[in-house]
């Protein structure tokens, strides 16, 4: 029997949502940084940049497009899982399907650490620059495409720290709860 799978779009802080598993919009260093990247690791505490420390020395950080998995530390969540968006330079780099990848990959680690629950971010459009719009698109089509294969993930929830991509994100959902 097939479970329902449904995505959601709320708009606060993704660090208090109660999930499985949180995406951080980290940037390659995993070290830490502004935006949501700041918030997350600053809520989580010191235990998060120690896990990130030691992926930065064993692997030399995490490529644009790809995706980590850590601990939470002090978080309401098992798991954060940072992926590093593109960078907008117009386009013309590949961004869009890098942009994708970060969704899917995001979601293939939680589906493999058996998280029922996955709350993502804006991804690449704060200091980043990615068109709101665009990147809108892009997160609600690659989910869409990659949740009905995932075995364990269930739920996907959109958190939007501002009213524009809450805003814009709505106008695509068409509903803050969908069932797919």
């Amino acid at each position: 029997m097939n479970k329902q799978k449904w995505i959601e779009l709320v708009k606060g802080d993704i660090t208090t949502l109660t999930v499985d598993a949180i995406v951080n919009a980290a940037n390659s260093s995993l070290l830490g940084g502004g935006g949501v990247d700041g918030a997350i690791h600053r809520a989580a505490g010191p235990s998060l940049l120690e896990e990130c420390r030691a992926i930065n020395e064993a692997q030399g950080g995490c490529p644009t497009g790809k995706a980590v998995i850590t601990g939470a530390g002090k978080l309401p969540c098992r798991y954060v899982i940072h992926t590093v968006g593109p960078i907008w330079h117009g386009g013309a780099r590949d961004e869009e399907s890098l942009l994708a990848s970060c969704y899917k990959e995001s979601l293939a680690l939680a589906d493999t650490h058996h998280c029922k629950s996955l709350a993502f971010p804006n991804i690449s459009t704060g200091v980043y620059g990615y068109p709101k719009d665009g990147a809108a698109v892009v997160a609600i089509r690659s989910i869409q495409s990659e949740l009905p294969r995932c075995t364990n993930v269930e739920r996907i929830v959109f958190v939007c720290f501002d009213d524009e991509n809450y805003r814009l994100y709505l106008k695509i959902l068409g509903n803050e709860r969908v069932q797919l």
